[in-house]
């Protein structure tokens, strides 16, 4: 009996001692997938974040150093930090007129695009309106048709009204952008409000467009603030209507003005076609950063129902 208690007692500890190396054999299994994964996520970033780098870097070089190549001491870490191109670009150029161009098209865009896209988001969310899915659909539609192939009948339209060469009749343009992804993110935002909300404030003698200005946008904030973000980063970044429809240098947009920086007869000076990149590209960044959490929130809007 004492040699069978003895063997009972051992059996669950020899099983113990059996089972440590397995778990030990998985455990140095998942560091080793960790460690995997880290070193995978590390390459994919420096590979994405190493374009922006040369940019930042060939825009500190003086013309000089622009003009000997790049190779020895001009390699992969710049030898002497010049910020001449940033002053070339200010002076020189006459960079800020482009700046005000693109913010005053773009922000007027966004501004449109929100108005008309949180109206016809709550008709699509909350209205029984036949062929909704249909309608939607032609909405996305449009979002991704070819923006080339709207060149030729928009010239067409802005030379026969006479108001080319002109950046007013781009805010307008720039809705083939911005409309039909905020009216998509709208209406899935406002379909997660719960009807109760506008039923209360309808039976209060609130009319249809007092509900959604004061009850119901209120409430979508961080899809209306995500619709607005991305839609004054496509109007910010527009080249093809910019080029298209503009002529005179002082009515260039921001994308439009690049392309002509740096160029001489005999060679181009990518230092300041760079210094203005990261001119350009400061504030979105610093907009993408500070509001990515309300980005993130809007476009997972209508995910789970």
């Amino acid at each position: 009996m004492t040699t069978a208690l003895a063997r009972a007692g051992a059996g669950p500890g020899r099983a113990a001692i059996r089972r440590r190396p397995g778990r030990g054999w998985r455990t140095g299994r998942t560091v080793t997938r960790q460690v995997l994964f880290y070193l995978a996520a590390l390459a994919v970033v420096v590979i994405a974040l190493f374009p922006f780098y040369w940019i930042l870097r060939t825009s500190l070089e003086s013309n000089t150093q622009v003009a000997a190549g790049v190779g020895g001491a001009n390699g992969v870490l710049p030898s002497h930090l010049s910020g001449s191109a940033y002053v070339t670009v200010f002076t020189k150029q006459h960079f800020l007129t482009p700046l005000i161009n693109s913010a005053i098209v773009s922000l007027a865009a966004t501004a449109l695009t929100i108005v008309v896209g949180s109206l016809a988001g709550y008709a699509l969310a909350r209205l029984r309106i036949r062929g909704t899915g249909a309608i939607l659909s032609f909405v996305l539609l449009a979002g991704f048709f070819p923006t080339i192939a709207m060149v030729g009948p928009l010239f067409l339209v802005l030379k026969d009204l006479g108001i080319l060469d002109s950046i007013y009749p781009l805010i307008i343009v720039y809705l083939v952008y911005t409309l039909p992804i905020s009216t998509w993110l709208l209406k899935n935002f406002f379909a997660q409000i719960p009807g109760e909300l506008e039923e209360a404030a309808l039976v209060d003698g609130a009319t249809r467009l007092q509900t959604l200005r004061k009850v119901i946008v209120p409430v979508a904030v961080p899809g209306v603030f995500t619709a607005a973000i991305l839609s004054f980063i496509l109007a910010w970044n527009d080249f093809t209507f910019a080029v298209s429809f503009l002529q005179t240098p002082g009515h260039f947009t921001v994308p439009l003005a690049i392309v002509t920086f740096g160029e001489s007869q005999f060679q181009v000076f990518y230092n300041l076609i760079d210094a203005a990149v990261v001119i350009v590209s400061i504030p979105i960044a610093l907009l993408v950063l500070f509001a990515q959490r309300r980005i993130v929130s809007g476009l997972t809007a209508g995910s789970f129902r």
